[in-house]
């Protein structure tokens, strides 16, 4: 999963391995919204995913109750964080088996953060963690993504996720993106289906590019 952030927003885009054919297309989502202008993407556990990213909607829900307000990315990240670590500390639980983005627009700006199994909560440009991140952080950091527009964040990481993807010689995927910004009224949402299959098409052509050359 990678999580990109530019100027005026955030996209998060994960790859979800295809293990059966007899799967729905487009269901079962990693992507998930936490509140209007909050979202978060899990890799790990999907399980352990679900639990967490109900634990924040939690949070969130409980921040707009008490102080009628959204809640700040970073205060969010920060709750979450410590929901995660707290289960390191006891023998009768065991730590979460995922990591988490949280990707969110306030009046501070777009946020990004990344919140480790250990409770460890890190703020990002941008971030990648699962499989194939080796890879995926070598061409993350190629990016200028303070100039990269909305569109084009969502198209590198297609290409990112196409391209880590083929490296490990994997199954087959669907890609998942979602993104905060001015594109969507900053509120996150999943990317449109013609922005989606745009950015597949990007991908697919510089996987393409990249084989003929070697």
């Amino acid at each position: 999963m990678i999580g990109i952030k530019t100027k005026d927003g955030v996209v998060l885009a994960v790859e979800k391995p295809i293990h059966s054919r007899l799967l729905k297309a487009k269901v079962n989502r990693r992507i998930q919204m936490i509140d209007s202008h909050v979202g978060a993407v899990g890799a790990g556990l999907a399980a352990d995913c679900r639990a967490v990213v109900e634990r924040a909607r939690q949070e969130a829900a409980s921040h707009r109750e008490n102080f009628e307000d959204k809640i700040s990315g970073g205060r969010l990240a920060d709750r979450v964080a410590l929901y995660m670590q707290a289960y390191t500390l006891y023998a009768s639980v065991r730590p979460f088996g995922c990591t988490m983005l949280v990707a969110a627009v306030d009046k501070d700006g777009p946020h990004l953060h990344m919140i480790e199994p250990s409770g460890v909560m890190w703020s990002y440009k941008c971030c990648v963690a699962g499989k194939g991140r080796q890879t995926a952080r070598s061409e993350l950091e190629k990016l200028n993504v303070a100039q990269l527009s909305m569109v084009q964040a969502v198209n590198e990481a297609a290409r990112i996720l196409y391209k880590a993807h083929d490296e490990n010689k994997d199954k087959d995927f669907e890609l998942e993106i979602s993104w905060i910004g001015p594109d969507s009224g900053n509120e996150h949402q999943l990317v449109p289906e013609s922005v989606l299959q745009q950015a597949i098409a990007y991908g697919k052509a510089a996987l393409d590019d990249t084989q003929m050359q070697m």
